[in-house]
């Protein structure tokens, strides 16, 4: 389970990179390397490209860590949708150039498009669960991928039942707008042509 970044962390982690602190990088790659590899391997199915990609997503940081703004939420939640922006840009390329070499059929085209759909979804999946308060990512951790029921997770947490009830309704709810709702634009994130 992710521990929750404070925002005072986050602020001073913005002012660290903004004076041009390599070691601040080092800090924040330490911290959120794997997050980003794992979204980024879970958009683009390749390890090679995964690691391109996180390289890709702590440049983008480093160069740009005004970008972030910590008044609309944690640091860790930015990253994610910042990988998010960057792995599925990546995805539509590689497609993209592959379709110049290898000119595809409509069908085929509609597939790759809905392979980036799929890998969208997944990736906005991912940064819900990143984005969500630590109490509902417990409660959905413990059910879903140590497959507690709801009686043992509140036990676990400490909580009631029905609190542990609650907690998996909202983690739910929350998650289940993956499928309909974008990521939030970042207004000063990668949608840059690279």
């Amino acid at each position: 389970m992710a521990n929750e970044t404070p925002p005072r962390w986050d602020r001073k982690m913005q002012q660290r990179l903004a004076r041009g602190e390599a070691a601040a990088l080092g800090e924040l790659y330490d911290r959120f390397a794997s997050l980003v590899h794992s979204l980024s391997h879970r958009v683009l199915e390749d390890e090679t490209a995964a690691d391109r990609a996180t390289r890709e997503v702590f440049g983008y940081i480093w160069e740009n860590p005004h970008a972030y703004d910590p008044k609309q939420g944690p640091m860790r939640s930015w990253i994610a949708g910042v990988t998010q922006e960057i792995a599925t840009g990546r995805l539509r390329r590689q497609h993209r150039e592959n379709g110049r070499q290898y000119p595809d059929s409509p069908e085929r085209l509609e597939q790759i498009e809905e392979k980036v759909r799929a890998a969208s979804t997944a990736a906005r999946a991912d940064y819900i669960v990143t984005s969500m308060p630590s109490s509902l990512r417990a409660a959905l951790e413990l059910t879903y991928f140590q497959r507690r029921d709801y009686r043992q997770t509140a036990r676990q947490l400490g909580v009631t039942e029905d609190e542990a009830r609650r907690r998996l309704r909202l983690g739910l709810q929350l998650l289940s707008s993956a499928t309909s709702h974008p990521v939030p634009a970042h207004s000063n994130g990668p949608g840059r042509p690279r």
